[in-house]
């Protein structure tokens, strides 16, 4: 079953994380131009003192961030990305002593998107700053904060699609494999990584994953994906029993009485991991295993690559990766050659 997440059309864009979340302090997404130290991208960036913005740019920043956490329901994660983005512009634009959103033009943006390039950013940073630039000038037009969409020209520029990083079977098995059993937490490193390429999941959607979610008698778990879409996956039986293992012989002694808590995957003082945690987890065994650039969506990939090396449809790959459009999934295909070979040798008249 899947629920939908509520969007206009006239908004909507793709969203770059997919977590059940909390509501998000929209003041911790706006921080005072003064102290704004680092650019959206996440690099650390010497800044000169920022003048402080007039009120005019903060309040429908806010609004529109509230709009896509409620009615959209994107990501902290992609919030944070956006309030960033929309940060670099009011900057920018309070520096050139514009006063409002309604002087924002179709020149300055190219003007902005110039002096982000000039900054040194990726041209995925770009792209997604120009991605949420466009969906903002709507939303102004739409609250009537703006008489026109100045992005209404602005197209997304072209951007190199990398293939993906894959594990092949036994490296995976060498990472399976590298927590050590003397330590205190390797029930829950295991179960957790297990899951992690079983399913197929996302960090965050591993880090979210709550006790209720998990039912061993039909070894599948209830996952929250983007845009707040939930799907069930089907999970293999070594790592239903890992996980097991964990919820039965730890879990029960890192819950604290004081602060208990439905979610599955929790730290030795009994809080709830973070993505980010999740991310340190697998990185460190992956080290330990002689692994390089190993991170959770590495499982992710190999998942998915591993699954169409073995015959199965592209469509129920899609599903199973909670994919809106199969053209995110078809950059698997490319991946694994032997598979398209094979396919071709055995179905083509005349191979």
């Amino acid at each position: 079953m899947k629920a939908k997440a509520r969007t206009n059309p006239n908004t909507r864009v793709a969203s770059p994380s997919g977590t059940r979340r909390p509501a998000v302090p929209l003041r911790s997404l706006l921080p005072s131009i003064a102290n704004h130290s680092a650019d959206s991208a996440g690099q650390a960036v010497a800044q000169a003192p920022r003048p402080k913005p007039v009120s005019r740019f903060e309040g429908p920043v806010r609004e529109f961030l509230s709009y896509i956490r409620v009615e959209c329901g994107f990501s902290s994660a992609t919030l944070a990305a956006y309030g960033g983005d929309l940060r670099d512009l009011w900057v920018w634009m309070v520096e050139r002593k514009h006063r409002a959103w309604s002087e924002l033009t179709a020149d300055l943006i190219a003007e902005h998107l110039k002096s982000l390039e000039k900054r040194g950013m990726a041209t995925s940073t770009i792209a997604r700053h120009v991605a949420t630039i466009r969906v903002f000038c709507r939303f102004l037009k739409t609250r009537e904060h703006h008489d026109e969409d100045p992005a209404d020209q602005l197209t997304q520029p072209q951007t190199w699609k990398r293939l993906p990083t894959v594990l092949g079977e036994e490296q995976v098995e060498k990472l399976l494999q590298a927590p050590d059993p003397d330590t205190l937490l390797y029930l829950r490193d295991v179960g957790l990584m297990e899951l992690l390429y079983a399913g197929g999941l996302r960090a965050s959607e591993l880090a979210e994953l709550d006790m209720s979610g998990v039912h061993f008698d039909l070894s599948v778990v209830r996952v929250m994906g983007k845009g707040q879409k939930e799907r069930v996956m089907p999970i293999g039986l070594p790592a239903m029993r890992a996980l097991r293992r964990y919820c039965e012989e730890l879990r029960e002694d890192l819950v604290r009485e004081h602060a208990p808590t439905d979610r599955v995957f929790l730290s030795r003082t009994g809080q709830p991991i973070t993505r980010v945690v999740v991310w340190q987890i697998v990185k460190r065994h992956a080290e330990k295993a002689g692994l390089d650039n190993v991170h959770p969506h590495t499982l992710r990939h190999s998942f998915a690559t591993h699954l169409l090396a073995g015959g199965a449809d592209l469509r129920v790959v899609q599903e199973l990766l909670g994919h809106s459009n199969l053209e995110t999934t078809q950059i698997y295909t490319h991946v694994d050659r032997s598979r398209l070979k094979e396919v071709l040798t055995k179905f083509h008249p005349r191979p």
